[in-house]
């Protein structure tokens, strides 16, 4: 039996880890699988309540996540309810799906996962090698040629700051404003294994991004790494104010969403 929600239901916020290979994204989609749905059919499983999840942002089809955060409103009548408690609960119904509730916590009544963000980190991967990553495999994106790393972050600084991103966002995005303003977009590297192998790094944070535009942006910054473009080409490209000026879509296996923050 399915109860509706009452007056004294309790708003908690979940931080969500979860791998999204296997998912059409974020948001519940009929006849397709969804992280959202799963989570959802897990309240469900444990309450015996049919609510609705609220993040912080949706991910795309293939995109991970390290701290997505969500909120719904849950009532567990006059019985004790505490966040590891409810944590623990949902993780058992999720699996083996590849979802974990890493912390629950009681809000505000008022609270908003998507409205009371003020941050977002995203973390683009690359792994930099001849040789295809076996182990991470739908977990980074495997570039074989030769990337400059420190030309790709002196040309990312280009893209700072408050700009129209129109150059870098899907044609099909529906935000109202092509405008955002980007805080922080910074490319570095790291050893990967004994042979030559390196880790690229692609971390950017902002309030709000549009639909693809982080996808967009590291792709650009490929051709930037490789030689194909300069510093000056990918300014040009954000002046254009058109997708077809800007690079490549960089494939969604390689994106993370790291952190939320309020």
């Amino acid at each position: 039996m399915l109860f509706p929600f009452a007056m004294s239901a309790t708003r908690w916020k979940i931080t969500i880890e979860y791998k999204g290979t296997a998912y059409c994204g974020w948001q519940r989609q009929d006849g397709m699988p969804s992280i959202q749905q799963d989570i959802e059919d897990a309240i469900e499983a444990f309450c015996q309540q049919k609510i609705t999840l609220y993040a912080a942002g949706r991910t795309d089809s293939g995109v991970h996540a390290k701290g997505q955060v969500a909120h719904f409103d849950l009532d567990y009548g006059e019985r004790p309810l505490g966040g590891y408690n409810l944590a623990k609960a949902l993780n058992a119904h999720l699996r083996p799906a590849p979802i974990t509730i890493v912390k629950a916590e009681a809000v505000d009544a008022e609270f908003s996962a998507r409205y009371d963000a003020v941050n977002k980190l995203y973390l683009y991967r690359i792994i930099n090698r001849p040789a295809p990553p076996p182990l991470e495999a739908e977990l980074v994106w495997h570039y074989k040629k030769t990337l400059d790393v420190a030309a790709m972050h002196e040309a990312a600084q280009v893209l700072t700051g408050h700009h129209d991103f129109t150059s870098f966002r899907d044609t099909h995005c529906q935000a109202k404003s092509p405008e955002r303003t980007l805080d922080r977009l910074d490319v570095s590297a790291r050893a990967y294994d004994d042979y030559g192998g390196v880790e690229i790094m692609v971390e950017t944070e902002a309030r709000a991004f549009l639909h693809h535009q982080v996808r967009n942006m590291v792709g650009s910054l490929t051709l930037i790494g490789t030689g194909k473009w300069t510093k000056e080409d990918l300014q040009d490209a954000l002046a254009a104010k058109d997708r077809a000026a800007g690079g490549p879509t960089c494939p969604s296996d390689g994106l993370y969403l790291m952190r939320v923050d309020y």
